[in-house]
């Protein structure tokens, strides 16, 4: 008998949330699969924190509902296998690390304090020192550990590396690949964009609580407008360039003499305009590629 198909780890069908009059989240749809990291993206106020919240069954929806596993994110059972680092970590000033990984391990019970040593040590913690003690990086780190320590199948990760350097940066991008290599599905917020782009196989842009986007990095700058710049041999006339497909604008530049220089604006793909350019004897081909940052700033331009 062929097998069934994996179910998708965590579904939301008209997902929203109202505060009294003020509406947070409106009416979103996810569905997030094994293996997948989900770059989650808006900016403060968008809904990304309440959407966690809702998933992780802190929050009641106002409508709509929310599934982890084919359970109700309401149902505690959904929670076992979630990992779960907020953006605001609140810690007893006392408690050390070990005390942290003591309590969470006493709650979720079945916890692998060797994985947790594990991690303790991959991100360079001292496991006696009080949380009033450590900076703001390394309670991020505490955040961490107690987010991946029990091997989750779903991990909820809240702006996770806000004040860590670059290289403790790069040791959780490198968790986060083996964890993802090995099944597990992230829904990563994250203002670090670059770092989105690294791990993310799609993406989400919040607007306002609307999810206004969902698509690969790729299929985003596709829809982006992006700069070139072209020299060809000889006298070309740019009205050529300017009623290509996707050609926004075409400006003729100075280039070098016995040639023709033009900026193209373009919308989408560069495909025809290459293609067009391949008629004539190139000189130069310069692209001005956007990064995540300005396709997610092209969202929130208006």
């Amino acid at each position: 008998m062929p097998s069934s198909p994996t179910p998708a780890v965590l579904v939301t069908r008209g997902l929203t949330k109202h505060f009294g009059d003020r509406v947070v989240l409106d009416d979103v749809d996810l569905q997030l699969e094994p293996g997948e990291v989900f770059g989650y993206l808006g900016p403060n106020g968008a809904g990304k924190t309440t959407t966690m919240r809702l998933l992780l069954g802190a929050l009641y929806p106002t409508s709509g509902t929310a599934h982890v596993f084919g359970i109700p994110s309401s149902d505690p059972t959904a929670r076992r296998a979630v990992g779960h680092m907020p953006g605001d970590l609140h810690f007893d000033a006392r408690d050390t690390t070990r005390d942290l990984v003591q309590l969470v391990a006493r709650v979720r019970g079945q916890v692998d304090t060797a994985r947790a040593d594990t991690l303790i040590e991959r991100f360079g913690l001292d496991p006696h020192r009080a949380m009033r003690e450590l900076s703001t990086g390394n309670r991020r780190k505490v955040g961490i550990v107690l987010a991946f320590m029990h091997r989750p199948r779903l991990v909820l990760l809240d702006e996770p590396t806000s004040g860590l350097d670059p290289l403790l940066q790069q040791q959780f991008i490198d968790l986060v690949r083996e964890e993802v290599a090995d099944g597990v599905t992230v829904l990563l917020s994250s203002h670090v964009l670059p770092e989105v782009e690294v791990l993310a196989d799609r993406v989400g842009i919040l607007r306002a609580g609307r999810l206004v986007a969902v698509a690969t990095v790729d299929e985003l700058r596709q829809r982006a407008v992006q700069r070139l710049e072209l020299t060809v041999e000889g006298e070309v006339d740019i009205a050529e360039f300017a009623a290509l497909p996707g050609v926004l604008s075409a400006d003729r530049m100075h280039g070098p003499e016995g040639t023709t220089a033009v900026d193209l604006v373009i919308q989408g793909g560069i495909d025809a305009v290459v293609k067009h350019a391949a008629r004539h004897t190139v000189h130069s081909l310069t692209t001005h590629d956007d990064d995540l940052d300005e396709v997610f700033m092209a969202y929130y331009g208006a």
